[in-house]
């Protein structure tokens, strides 16, 4: 290999990914091996690559990555979701452009355009991970409407209908004007919005319009659909007007004056409008007072005939409207601003209109009790923890599911209708009929020709339900249906890698995707779907705000990917990504990852370049022990992190080990002097402390460690013998007194180099140097690291001061270093006194904290003994510096 000055990803990262790809790295099969597999959270198919995908994904592959290189079965199922909502209006957006109209248009020609746009748009964002380096099981990619899922979906409907658990019904239900189809609580986003607040006159009735009575609204637009005026009946201010009626403005519609506890006395006037076919609570006032129901709005938020006024006008320009005509008329008292949260369509972000509506249900309460169990009980782990109280207050408060959706793209619901108002649910038309017969002939008393002639005169007039099932009752289904657990519940596959490990995901769909998974692996196989679900944050700009076209503050994560590379991406992204907290992104975690990147192709260059004289003894036992020591040691660490899904720490004390321990000190200490040749058993040493760095990285950087690999000096590689499949380390024993012993070594280099700055010295000058060792450590065998890295020219032991050397303190041991040039002792004294000075102000700091009782009580035994180690710490310190100031006199 030609080795360039930097690591070029773009020359490596399509070679690799190919190369991978051509070998079947990624594939997985049933075997003897243990399963370790992930499925994919499936993006929408009209998405692309985001930051949050971004994110999600370099997790998911870290952890696949791992598993395969431990000797798992690793088996990432990746996928898209027919996402209903987002992908109907994307078509007909395209339809728009074509000059078409939807409703110029039968489900049939809908659904060919549909999947005209599918073919076409539907895998950009699976292309872009595969960019990113994600090692899905790309022969294994699902789509949540291809036949074996939908009919999935078609089964667990008919099943769960049977059982009792799906029922039609009309319901109050979050309607999306723009898509024209009901949405669940779980997509609706709450935002807060500058509104405006009217107080509307409404004249008693029999007063000859001398009383009123004022409301305080933010919806001028539904007073047409007001059923009844609400007053608290402790408010003495309305008492009298109890069995009144009052006239609706500009309609003159009489309305009754009804009394309820509901309505809060000190909100606006005291006087509630009921809207019964608008507002859930209004919905649940009028079934206690039995109050008419007027749904004044079309589908698409327009004014319908029932308004009688403004009929055909945009709920929010009827707004305006009717406030004008309120106030022309006399019937607008005020106007005042005010700030209220309004519920927005997650995927169109128009307002949520509430509306009754004949939709399908879905019991929750049966299903939820399991999959709360789940996690109260440790058998499905949150991760992090914080999010448990939030999903059992959700599970413990669920409501029924609104599964229906009036949409063309989609699984259609399996419910028949005739044309005299019955229904049945059946797989197909056929079924369908037959269904139809049990309920003629509920006794069997037809003959085989009777059924039959029964069955062909109804044909003709039963129809299909024309909505489709909600997008989430296909993804519920996720983890069974990817693995054919519907089509064939017994199958190899399903045995094999069912329950799945871990799931990644976000926080925001722990509820309408990741709990509902849970409640479908119990209802359809009997079990959890996975053990571990480990919640990202939100990836957030560097000012904390969330991450989103509209703002303008979101990177195109291909174009990261172009200028840092996948590896300094993967690397920037998990640096500020700790599991379930928010991730304060900003450019400069990629660059850091780019330039950790420059700093291992770097090392490797240095160590390629060393020559080697085979005839040399090893003079760098010491340094090569330690840093086995120390490489164990960070792996014991890395380990701990994985258990805990602490990817983010897991990165940082790599990263760590190989820029502050491999690079800044291993090599630094077993480097041969310039133009000097090393010997043979330190460079073999060295290079398999490299290679294992590299199986370390590889799941966080696979690009730039699969380059080096099979770079000649890691030794000839077959065909096969590639880091994505080389062995994971595995830690070995650690020698703490050593790895002790080094940071005073450490230590004692940053003190000569301290001095050398502070005195301006260079590094070509050697320096002698005398140690006073109050410990235990064995300084003699670290001479030649010492000698070498700081160019010292001789060390002596001594048992007692030296005056007038220069002197430092590391730990307990004494060092001095008498210098060539005369010391400046006034200078000297000032420099001891201010040190001395700051250390009697840490040691007071100290003392008043140990002697505080309280905190002596409360804090946990190792926070007060690193307390009193501080202490000991300073005393010593101080005791030199007062000897080193005796000296100088």
């Amino acid at each position: 290999m030609s080795i360039s000055t930097k690591y070029d990803p773009a020359a490596t990262e399509d070679k690799w990914y190919s190369y991978w790809m051509s070998k079947n790295f990624f594939h997985s099969e049933p075997d003897e091996r243990e399963p370790y597999t992930i499925v994919i959270p499936p993006p929408n198919v009209t998405g692309v690559l985001h930051m949050g995908h971004m994110l999600n994904n370099t997790i998911q592959d870290v952890l696949i990555r791992k598993a395969r290189m431990q000797g798992k079965n690793a088996c990432w199922v990746p996928g898209t979701d027919h996402a209903s909502i987002a992908t109907e209006a994307k078509v007909v957006a395209m339809l728009k452009e074509r000059g078409i109209d939807k409703k110029d248009l039968t489900r049939e020609e809908f659904l060919k355009y549909a999947w005209e746009w599918k073919e076409k748009y539907g895998g950009i964002i699976l292309d872009q991970l595969k960019k990113l380096g994600a090692s899905c099981d790309w022969e294994r990619t699902r789509f949540t409407m291809e036949d074996d899922m939908s009919e999935a979906v078609i089964d667990s409907f008919i099943h769960l209908y049977k059982k009792g658990r799906i029922y039609r019904g009309v319901r109050m239900v979050n309607w999306d004007p723009a898509g024209k189809t009901s949405v669940s609580d779980e997509e609706v986003i709450r935002k807060e919005v500058n509104q405006k607040l009217y107080y509307i006159k409404y004249t008693v009735s029999g007063s000859n319009d001398q009383e009123f009575l004022t409301i305080a609204t933010t919806r001028p637009e539904t007073i047409m659909a007001d059923a009844a005026i609400c007053v608290n009946p402790n408010d003495e201010r309305y008492a009298h007007l109890k069995g009144k009626k009052v006239f609706v403005p500009l309609i003159n519609r009489e309305i009754p004056v009804i009394q309820d506890d509901y309505v809060t006395m000190d909100f606006g006037t005291g006087c509630l409008k009921v809207t019964p076919a608008h507002d859930l609570n209004d919905y649940e006032l009028g079934l206690r007072h039995k109050l008419p129901v007027i749904d004044i709005l079309n589908d698409d938020g327009t004014l319908n005939e029932l308004a009688q006024i403004l009929v055909g006008e945009d709920r929010f320009i009827a707004r305006k409207k009717i406030a004008k005509l309120l106030d022309e008329a006399g019937h607008l008292d005020k106007v005042e601003d005010y700030k209220s949260q309004v519920g927005f369509s997650e995927r169109t972000d128009a307002a949520i209109e509430p509306k009754l509506s004949m939709q399908w249900f879905c019991k929750m309460d049966e299903m939820a009790k399991p999959a709360l169990d789940d996690v109260l009980n440790g058998d499905v782990k949150l991760i992090p923890e914080k999010f448990q109280n939030t999903y059992r207050h959700w599970m413990e408060n669920i409501r029924d599911w609104n599964i229906s959706r009036q949409l063309w793209w989609g699984q259609q619901i399996p419910a028949w209708y005739d044309n005299q108002g019955n229904w049945v649910v059946a797989k197909t038309k056929e079924e369908a009929l037959t269904e139809f017969l049990k309920l003629k002939d509920a006794d069997g008393e037809f003959t085989a020709e009777e059924a039959n002639g029964f069955k062909n005169q109804l044909a003709p007039f039963v129809n299909q339900d024309p909505d489709v099932m909600d997008t989430w009752f296909s993804s519920w289904l996720w983890p069974i249906s990817v693995f054919d657990g519907f089509k064939d519940p017994d199958n190899k596959e399903i045995n094999y890698y069912y329950p799945t490990n871990d799931l990644v995901t976000a926080p925001e769909i722990l509820f309408f995707w990741v709990a509902r998974m849970i409640m479908a692996g119990h209802e359809f196989r009997g079990q959890k779907p996975f053990t571990n679900v480990y919640l990202t944050g939100i990836v957030r700009d560097k000012l904390g705000r969330k991450m989103s076209k509209s703002l303008g503050n979101s990177p195109d994560p291909i174009g990261l990917i172009e200028k840092y590379g996948a590896d300094g991406v993967r690397v920037g992204m998990l640096l500020c990504s700790p599991a379930g907290n928010d991730l304060m992104f900003d450019e400069s975690y990629c660059e850091q990852g780019r330039n950790f990147a420059n700093k291992i192709w770097n090392a490797f260059r240095l160590v390629k370049g060393w020559e080697i004289d085979y005839s040399l003894p090893n003079p760098n036992q010491q340094a090569i022990s330690w840093f086995e020591s120390r490489f164990n040691e960070a792996l014991v660490e890395i380990e701990d992190n994985f258990k805990q899904y602490r990817l983010s720490e897991a990165l940082m004390t790599s990263y760590k080990l190989v820029w502050d321990d491999f690079c800044a000190w291993y090599l630094e200490m077993v480097k041969p002097a310039y133009q000097h040749p090393i010997d043979a058993e330190t460079l073999k040493f060295t290079i398999g402390f490299f290679e294992k760095i590299l199986t370390l990285l590889h799941p966080y950087m696979p690009f730039l460690t699969e380059e080096l690999w099979h770079d000649e000096l890691f030794g000839a590689k077959e065909e096969m013998d590639c880091c994505i499949v080389a062995s994971y380390p595995v830690a070995g024993s650690i020698d703490s007194v050593l790895l002790k012993d080094v940071e005073s070594v450490k230590g004692l280099i940053a003190e000569v180099r301290n001095v050398r700055n502070t005195k301006q010295i260079s590094p070509k000058d050697a320096l002698p140097l005398s140690i006073k060792v109050n410990t235990g450590i064995d300084y003699e065998k670290w001479l030649n690291v010492i000698a070498k890295v700081v160019n010292i020219s001789e060390v002596t032991f001594v048992s007692d001061k030296i005056a007038g050397a220069l002197s430092f303190m590391v730990g307990k041991d004494e060092f001095f270093m008498t210098l060539n040039e005369t010391i400046d002792v006034e200078a000297e004294k000032v420099r001891l006194n201010a040190e001395l000075v700051y250390l009697q102000g840490f040691l007071k700091s100290v003392d008043a904290k140990l002697s505080n009782e309280r905190f002596v009580q409360n804090a946990k035994p190792e926070i007060i003994q690193n307390e009193r180690s501080k202490k000991a710490d300073a005393e010593a310190k101080i005791s030199t510096i007062l000897g080193q100031i005796e000296s100088l006199r």
